[in-house]
């Protein structure tokens, strides 16, 4: 049998008409590409590494996943909004703008990017080298990697950002998010993993980052008290796997997970199997966004709480990676407060940084690079974004729309000893 060309199965659509073999053989692959050298590779010791949720589509964009995070199945318009932030569209070329039914306010129509589109994804590795952050984890979604139009989607970015991070000097790894699987759901990441080793050699890629001296692989969701359907045990099996199977282990583990694991309360489930689990893998990385809200709950959340979390990593042999992120929102998809954590013109984001240096951080998860879903993005957005009527977006508010993106490579700088420990925002 011939295979289809990549080209006719990129055109077919619906792209249900893909088998999943078909896209497996078509968008699992080893990088072929150039790599040019940037960030030492060989560690996370005194990196930030920003999350790449990757996850946006438009209609047009030949993905067949319609406006995918920007809008929901009904469409994108003023009634199906699932933004908070709209991306400063001012530097994308012609070909990566897709047209929507918002208007800036001087009437212009208003569009987005896809990810979906190689030239963006480049773009915003570009910008993570512009700005000095040290690269990515690439999210990969646990139920996002078995029907055929969500693993061609999936694979296609994960391609784009392992091209970006190899061109611009940077670093990426994979993160699993378990979110949403059902029991049993955790053998469909040993699967994929399996896949990405042996078809795309992901571990060869220059631009994989190792710390020591073995590949990185984030595991994001384990130990929420919110009912999951996946078992504790199943996540200790999958770390296990990781880092100890004969072919596809030897790795180093990250883990994410609750605020308050450590204690094993209120967003942790209660289960003291948890710390055994915890204790099974690598690293540390406790998802904190919404945990405090102001920059006196920043630095309290700090010294009460990332402190005692060091120490216990430190007396069980693993490290820590704590998670910062530079506000919140979730009013348009949720019908939530808008604006309900501020930015406080970047001092927020800022004492987080300065606050896991004193405790003695030597790697940072930045919360996170593109998600204007929950108003997390560093990334450039819009300060005049579009108006319409029972929606709104956040803005820098004042600041310039590369300001975080100059801030997290300030903070880089910070954690990595290369400029001094400071309170208070730097001036640009």
């Amino acid at each position: 049998m011939i295979a289809t060309s990549l080209s006719l199965l990129l055109a077919l659509s619906p792209a249900q008409a893909l088998t999943r073999d078909q896209v497996i053989a078509e968008t699992m692959r080893p990088y072929r590409g150039g790599s040019n050298s940037g960030v030492d590779r060989r560690t996370l010791n005194g990196k930030v590494m920003t999350g790449y949720q990757g996850w946006f589509a438009a209609h047009g964009d030949g993905s067949s996943m319609g406006w995918f995070h920007w809008g929901n199945q009904n469409g994108f318009d003023a009634q199906n909004c699932t933004v908070e932030m709209w991306p400063d569209m001012s530097e994308y070329d012609a070909d990566e703008r897709y047209a929507t039914s918002f208007k800036y306010p001087n009437g212009q129509t208003a569009e987005v990017f896809s990810c979906y589109n190689r030239k963006t994804v480049l773009r915003h590795f570009r910008w993570m080298k512009d700005y000095g952050i040290d690269g990515a984890f690439v999210m990969r979604f646990g139920v996002r990697i078995d029907k055929p139009v969500d693993l061609r989607f999936t694979n296609t970015v994960l391609n784009h950002a392992r091209e970006g991070a190899n061109l611009n000097g940077r670093a990426y790894a994979i993160m699993y998010d378990l979110s949403s699987l059902p029991r049993g759901g955790t053998a469909k990441v040993i699967a994929d993993w399996k896949l990405l080793v042996d078809r795309m050699r992901i571990r060869n890629d220059p631009a994989y980052i190792r710390h020591n001296y073995k590949p990185v692989v984030g595991v994001w969701g384990i130990g929420f008290g919110d009912n999951r359907k996946y078992t504790l045990s199943e996540c200790k099996d999958l770390i296990n796997f990781l880092k100890y199977d004969a072919r596809y282990g030897g790795n180093t583990v990250v883990v994410g997970v609750p605020t308050y694991w450590r204690s094993r309360n209120r967003d942790s489930v209660t289960d003291p199997r948890l710390h055994d689990v915890i204790r099974s893998a690598d690293i540390v990385c406790p998802w904190t966004i919404g945990r405090y809200r102001t920059v006196a709950d920043a630095r309290l959340y700090a010294r009460n709480q990332l402190a005692g979390d060091i120490t216990w990593c430190r007396g069980n042999r693993m490290e820590m990676m704590p998670t910062v992120y530079p506000g919140f929102s979730w009013s348009n998809a949720r019908a939530a407060t808008f604006n309900e954590v501020p930015r406080r013109g970047g001092q927020f984001l800022w004492t987080q940084f300065a606050e896991a240096r004193q405790a003695g951080a030597r790697m940072v998860f930045q919360a996170m690079f593109d998600e204007v879903d929950e108003a997390t993005a560093i990334f450039k957005v819009s300060q005049t974004p579009p108006q319409a009527s029972g929606v709104q977006f956040l803005t820098h508010e004042g600041q310039s729309n590369d300001y975080y993106l100059w801030l997290v490579g300030q903070g880089t700088k910070m954690i990595r000893g290369l400029s001094p420990l400071r309170f208070d925002a730097p001036s640009r």
